[in-house]
C-alpha cells in the first residue's frame, strides 16, 4: 500500500467513527533545564541591541549593507594607498623642514625674548646660537654623506634602500592626515555635539576657536555632560576675568566652532547662589528644536483657568513649557506680517477668557475676523481701522483711566486684611461688591491708532488723537497693573516713530517674533538686547510662531533668565472659537457677562476731570471736547483754573501763580491778556500775622467774561 492509499484509509476511518481508542492517557510535566523561552528571547534581544549600538563593535559587523560598504572602502583604500603614502611622505618632508627651520633660527628663544621685550639685549646670544646650529647642521650633513659613501662601498646599495624605506615610513607617519581634515591640525568631521560629551577637550578647543578663551586658558567642568530632552547639557566655569555675558553675546561664534546651527545652541549665564559672572550653562540640541510640527495649546483640555496663574504660552528649545504671567504686568508683541503675531496675542487672551471674572476690552484695528470670536465674551469690542474706531478707543482709555483712579480711591478705604497693599488681590477681583475685576485690554495693530493724525483740543493746545492715545496707554501701563489692568499691544511696525519710547519703557513683558533688522528687535525687546545675544531678526523665516520672549516674572527657565527663544503653541481659529464659547458659558454661569457680550453696547462714561488729575503731572491732558477753541494764553488759563473759573469758585488768581504754572514770559503774558480785556488788579489778602497785603492778579470774573465773549463771537460766526 502506498502513502496516498494509507492517507485515504485514515481519513475514511476518521469520518466513519467519532471516537477512536488510542490507549491509556498519561498525565505528566515536561521539565527543561535550559532557560525559559521568553527569557532566552529577552537575552537575545538585549544582546542584539548592544551589538547594534555598542561603539566597540565595528560597523562592518553590524549589518550586511555595512559589511559590503566596508569591503568597498577597503578595496578603494588599497588602490589609493600608493598615492596616499607618497602624499604623506611629501607632507612629512615639509613638516621636517619647517621643524628644522624653527630650530636653526632659534625661533622659540626669539619669541620668548620678544614677549619679555628683551630682544635687543638677547640679540647677540641669539646670533651666536644661530651660527652654532648652522655649523651643527653642516657637520651632520657631512657625517651623513660620508657614512652613505662608506656603506655603499663596503655593503653595496641594499642597506641604503632599507634605510630609505625606513626613513620614508617615518616621514609618512610624521606627515599623515588626522581625522580626515586637510593639513596637520586635527579636526572632527561633522558636528561635535556628541564628541565633546565624551572628550571635554573638544569643547575647550571650540571655546578657543571662537576666541572666547585664550590659547593657554582652559575650562573647568562644574557638571559633566548629561542628557536632557533631545540634547546634551553641560555647565562650565570660564577662566578668571572671562565673563559669561561675552559667551552669550558670541553664541553664533561658539555654534560655528561646534559645527551646529545657532538655533540648536542655548547658552545662559548661571545666576543666583549657584552661579557667578563666569559660569555658563550650555544645551546643544541633536537637531533643529523648532523644525517639528507645532503643538496645540493645552488650554483646550481645561474647562476653566485662573487669570492669576501664568498662561501657557509655548515651549522653549529644551521642550520646557513656558507660561506667561499677565496680571500685574503688560505685554508688547512685535513682528513683521505673517509671523504669528496675532496668534501670540490670542494665546495670552485665551487664559483670561477662560476665567469668568476677567473683564475684556478688545480692539482689532486689522479689521479682519481674527478676533471676532472674542466678541462673545468682551465687555467692549470693535473691529475696524477708521477714524471713528480710533476715537472710540480714546473713549475706552479715558474710561479706564477714570476706573483706575476710582479703584485706588476705594482701596484706600479698605482694611489691611482685605487689601494688604495698594494692589488688587485675587479675592478682591472676584468680589462683585468691590467691582474690581481683572481688566485686560487687547489692541491689535496698535500702530493704527498711534499714527492717527486727527486733531484734538488738549487744554487749548493742538494734539493729534494718536499722541493723546499714546499718553493714555503710557499712564495705564504705569499705574494700571497694580489696579488689575492688563495691557496687551500687538504691532507689525515696531519702530521708534510708531511706539513712543515712553510707552515702550513701561511695558513689562516683550515678545519679538521675526523682524527686519536688529533695530526693530531692540525696539520690542529693549535697548542693546542684540549685544546681549538676543536678536529676533536672525530667526529663520521657516520658524513660524518662534520668537524671543523677555518675560516680566518667573518662568520654567528660571526667574533670573533675561530672555529666551520660545515657540508659541498653535491655536487655529476653530480652537480659538471653542475657547471663546467656553468662556461665554463660564460667564453666563457666574453672572459676569456684561457690555458688548451681553448686548449692552453703551457709550463709555467719560470723566475728563479724572483724566486731567491723572495725567497732569506726566504729560498733556485732553480737556472735554469743546466746540470752541480758545486762543492762547486764555485757553491755558481757563484749563488751569478748571472748576475754579465757574461762579462760586476763586475770586482772583495771582499773576505770579499763572506765570509760574504755565511757564509764560510775564511781560508778554500781561500784554496778551490785556488784548482779551483782562487787566491785572491789586487784591488785598491776609498775610502772615493777620496783616493784609496786596497781591497783583486777575479777577476770575473777567477771565470768565472773556471766555464767554469769545464763545459768543465764535457762535455768531458759525450761524448760517
Amino acid at each position: 500500500m502506498n502513502a496516498n492509499d494509507n492517507t485515504g484509509t485514515l481519513a475514511e476511518r476518521a469520518r466513519s467513527q467519532d471516537v477512536e481508542h488510542v490507549g491509556p492517557v498519561l498525565d505528566g510535566e515536561l521539565i527543561d533545564d535550559t532557560l525559559p523561552q521568553p527569557r532566552r528571547k529577552k537575552v537575545r534581544r538585549r544582546f542584539a541591541q548592544w551589538w547594534q549600538h555598542s561603539p566597540r563593535v565595528p560597523r562592518a559587523l553590524k549589518s550586511k549593507a555595512q559589511a559590503v560598504q566596508a569591503a568597498k572602502d577597503a578595496a578603494a583604500a588599497v588602490l589609493k594607498s600608493p598615492w596616499r603614502y607618497l602624499g604623506s611622505v611629501m607632507r612629512g618632508v615639509v613638516v621636517g623642514v619647517r621643524w628644522w627651520r624653527n630650530w636653526v633660527t632659534v625661533r622659540d628663544y626669539r619669541a620668548a625674548a620678544e614677549e619679555s621685550e628683551k630682544l635687543a639685549d638677547k640679540f647677540t646670544e641669539i646670533r651666536e646660537l644661530t651660527l652654532f646650529r648652522w655649523k651643527v647642521t653642516g657637520a651632520v650633513l657631512a657625517v651623513v654623506t660620508l657614512a652613505v659613501a662608506v656603506v655603499h662601498l663596503v655593503y653595496g646599495a641594499d642597506p641604503l634602500w632599507i634605510a630609505g624605506a625606513v626613513t620614508s615610513a617615518a616621514l609618512a607617519i610624521l606627515g599623515r592626515r588626522k581625522d580626515g581634515s586637510p593639513g596637520r591640525k586635527p579636526a572632527l568631521a561633522g558636528p561635535r555635539t556628541l564628541t565633546w560629551t565624551m572628550d571635554p577637550q573638544v569643547l575647550v578647543d571650540a571655546f578657543r576657536d571662537a576666541k572666547l578663551i585664550g590659547k593657554d586658558e582652559t575650562l573647568r567642568l562644574v557638571e559633566r555632560a548629561t542628557r536632557i530632552g533631545d540634547g546634551w547639557a553641560i555647565t562650565v566655569d570660564l577662566p578668571a576675568t572671562r565673563k559669561a555675558a561675552d559667551v552669550v553675546k558670541n553664541r553664533d561664534a561658539l555654534a560655528s566652532a561646534l559645527a551646529v546651527d545657532e538655533v540648536q545652541l542655548i547658552v545662559e549665564r548661571v545666576r543666583g547662589n549657584g552661579g557667578h559672572a563666569g559660569r555658563v550653562s550650555m544645551w546643544v540640541a541633536d537637531e533643529d528644536p523648532y523644525g517639528g510640527p507645532p503643538l496645540r495649546t493645552p488650554l483646550l483640555s481645561v474647562t476653566r483657568w485662573d487669570a492669576w496663574r501664568p498662561v501657557p504660552f509655548g515651549r522653549d528649545a529644551r521642550d520646557r513649557r513656558i507660561d506667561l504671567p499677565l496680571v500685574w504686568t503688560s505685554l508688547l508683541v512685535g513682528a513683521i506680517p505673517r509671523q504669528g503675531k496675532t496668534f501670540a496675542a490670542r494665546l495670552a487672551a485665551a487664559g483670561l477668557i477662560l476665567d469668568a471674572w476677567v473683564r475684556l476690552y478688545v480692539a482689532d484695528f486689522k479689521a479682519g475676523k481674527d478676533w471676532d470670536a472674542a466678541g462673545q465674551v468682551a465687555h467692549r469690542f470693535m473691529a475696524g481701522d477708521e477714524t471713528k474706531h480710533v476715537l472710540a478707543l480714546k473713549d475706552w482709555l479715558v474710561e479706564l483711566v477714570a476706573e483706575v483712579q476710582g479703584r485706588y480711591r476705594r482701596m484706600r478705604d479698605l482694611d489691611d486684611l482685605t487689601c494688604p497693599e495698594s494692589k488688587v488681590t485675587p479675592e478682591m477681583s472676584r468680589d462683585k461688591a468691590l467691582d474690581m475685576p481683572v481688566t485686560a485690554i487687547f489692541i491689535d495693530e496698535v500702530q493704527v491708532p498711534l499714527e492717527d493724525r486727527t486733531p484734538l483740543v488738549v487744554q487749548g493746545k493742538k494734539l493729534t488723537v494718536g499722541e493723546y492715545i499714546g499718553e493714555l496707554l503710557t499712564w495705564l501701563a504705569k499705574k494700571g497693573p497694580a489696579a488689575g489692568i492688563v495691557l496687551v499691544l500687538a504691532t507689525q511696525r515696531p519702530d521708534s516713530k510708531t511706539i513712543p519710547s515712553g510707552l515702550r519703557a513701561v511695558l513689562g513683558s516683550r515678545f519679538a517674533l521675526r523682524v527686519m533688522d536688529w533695530r526693530d528687535s531692540n525696539i520690542v525687546l529693549g535697548e542693546q538686547m542684540n549685544t546681549r545675544g538676543y536678536d529676533s531678526s536672525r530667526l529663520l523665516p521657516s520658524h513660524k510662531g518662534v520668537g524671543i520672549l523677555r518675560p516680566d516674572g518667573d518662568t520654567a527657565a528660571g526667574a533670573d533668565v533675561l530672555a529666551m527663544t520660545v515657540r508659541t503653541y498653535y491655536m487655529p481659529n476653530e480652537d480659538w472659537q471653542t475657547i471663546c464659547q467656553q468662556g461665554r458659558a463660564l460667564r453666563e454661569a457666574a453672572g459676569t457677562l456684561t457690555g458688548h457680550a451681553a448686548g449692552q453696547d453703551t457709550r463709555p462714561t467719560l470723566d475728563h476731570a479724572a483724566v486731567a488729575r491723572a495725567l497732569g503731572a506726566s504729560g498733556p491732558v485732553a480737556s472735554p471736547a469743546a466746540p470752541i477753541q480758545l486762543p492762547e494764553p486764555l485757553a491755558s488759563v481757563a484749563d488751569y483754573l478748571g472748576e475754579d473759573l465757574d461762579e462760586g469758585g476763586r475770586e482772583f488768581v495771582p499773576t505770579a501763580e499763572l506765570v509760574e504754572a504755565l511757564n509764560f514770559e510775564p511781560t508778554a503774558f500781561g500784554r496778551q491778556m490785556g488784548d482779551f480785556g483782562c487787566r491785572p488788579e491789586r487784591f488785598r489778602v491776609p498775610g502772615e500775622g493777620g496783616r493784609m497785603r496786596q497781591i497783583r492778579g486777575y479777577a476770575t470774573a473777567e477771565i470768565r467774561a472773556a471766555v464767554e465773549a469769545i464763545g459768543d463771537a465764535r457762535g455768531l460766526d458759525d450761524d448760517p
